[in-house]
């Protein structure tokens, strides 16, 4: 029988492309591990979003050509970078089969027998970056989640961001085609579902049916079973009360909201093209809360971007502290070829990026702790997801906001929802008792 690997770069759509690029594999015959010595396929599913990408990819690349040499094992490469590059790729690493863009993945199979019955020496497919990619079943890693992708693409033009030119214009799925997914998946006993975007809640601005973000969820929340729904990356431009509205009155809708700030200077937020102001952001922070006083708020910050000055950065630290944020994800600005950014001015020396990034991380981490501590003594629902990495006597869970909770329980109860009591309260780990 056949081997086949599949390698992992990036974003969580790539993840979720690589567990339909699995179930390809097995639906050929082939076998899927993680040992790629022993493998007849070895497949890259690569991301281009931050400079260090390409010398990654590269590396492995140089390591596989062993591999190719020795095996002849077939070498793929899909994701972002492959619809960047294109044939590019194979001119620098000819030991390359297939080049694979982002929404061809589903022409896996004609590529693999092409290459096996020497049709062609190199298959590239990178057209078709403004289609709807063909539905596509999904092989998890974990039987308890399921993604699903409810557009593709984004329209937004972020100074830093290369995802539109290599993922194409904002597409949305049809709202029937998601609901069946999440029906098919939960029937498979998936017990939580992530819906994924670059943009998920400017969803169905391109239908002329009014079907939109919040008609979605509250769709998705009338499919029957016991089941949690999370969505990533919503822009808080298109933050509409619909869709707030929506998810306080919606039980399994998660309560814990992902809201990329970037920035907390409104000038920097304005060279970033983000389309909203660091008081706009703010007041929708305050309303999110307000209206969902349970819900617990996550972002993502970039630091050290083009011309941020002290001030800006104060900015930055101002918001954080304001909102209360559960956690941010605290990035150093990286150069993009090919984004406007990469060819601003006033470019921050990394000295400085590093020593305003630990400045944020030790605010960040004090908002966590705190926002930590108000579980304290109370019950919260948690999806059991298996046993503590570090602890296999001990049981590791997630609650609706997110948070890792351990505690002690029967390993039967993986994939079951139960209340514990919170007894002890760490920065990123809660701990208790099933009652």
């Amino acid at each position: 029988m056949k081997k086949a690997s599949i390698i992992t770069y990036g974003c969580q759509m790539n993840v979720n492309e690589s567990a339909k690029i699995k179930k390809i594999f097995q639906n050929l015959g082939y076998t899927v591990t993680d040992d790629i010595e022993d493998s007849d396929a070895v497949f890259l599913n690569t991301c281009t979003v931050r400079e260090g990408a390409a010398t990654q990819i590269f590396g492995k690349l140089g390591e596989l050509k062993q591999l190719k040499e020795k095996k002849g094992t077939i070498i793929g490469i899909t994701g972002c970078f492959a619809q960047e590059q294109g044939r590019e790729l194979i001119k620098k690493f000819p030991i390359i089969d297939i080049v694979m863009g982002n929404q061809n993945i589903g022409r896996i199979p004609q590529a693999i027998e092409k290459i096996e019955n020497n049709e062609g020496s190199h298959e590239v497919y990178t057209d078709n970056e403004d289609e709807l990619p063909p539905r596509l079943d999904a092989a998890f890693e974990s039987d308890q989640t399921a993604s699903i992708s409810i557009t593709y693409g984004c329209n937004n033009f972020c100074t830093f961001c290369i995802v539109p030119y290599v993922r194409g214009r904002e597409r949305s799925v049809p709202l029937s085609e998601i609901i069946q997914d999440v029906e098919h998946y939960v029937k498979k006993g998936a017990k939580e579902i992530v819906f994924l975007g670059q943009n998920v809640n400017s969803y169905g601005k391109d239908f002329k049916n009014g079907d939109n973000f919040a008609k979605l969820l509250n769709e998705v929340c009338k499919v029957e079973g016991d089941f949690i729904v999370r969505f990533v990356s919503p822009h808080p431009r298109d933050f509409t009360d619909d869709v707030i509205d929506t998810i306080k009155n919606n039980e399994k809708i998660a309560r814990c909201l992902h809201l990329p700030l970037q920035s907390g200077s409104t000038r920097i937020l304005r060279k970033m093209n983000r389309g909203y102001t660091k008081e706009k952001f703010v007041a929708l922070a305050e309303k999110i809360k307000k209206k969902i006083p349970d819900v617990a708020l996550t972002t993502d910050i970039i630091v050290g971007f083009p011309g941020e000055t002290e001030e800006d950065f104060l900015d930055t630290i101002d918001v954080v502290k304001r909102i209360s944020f559960d956690n941010s994800f605290m990035f150093m600005y990286s150069i993009r070829k090919g984004t406007k950014a990469a060819t601003m001015e006033e470019q921050i020396d990394e000295e400085t990026k590093k020593e305003r990034l630990q400045r944020l991380i030790e605010v960040q981490n004090e908002c966590s702790l705190n926002e930590s501590k108000t579980y304290k003594n109370k019950i919260v629902k948690v999806l059991v997801e298996g046993p503590s990495k570090k602890n296999k006597e001990v049981l590791s869970g997630r609650t609706s906001t997110n948070k890792v909770v351990l505690f002690k329980g029967d390993l039967s109860l993986r994939g079951q929802f139960v209340n514990v009591k919170i007894n002890e309260c760490k920065t990123w780990t809660l701990y208790g008792e099933i009652v």
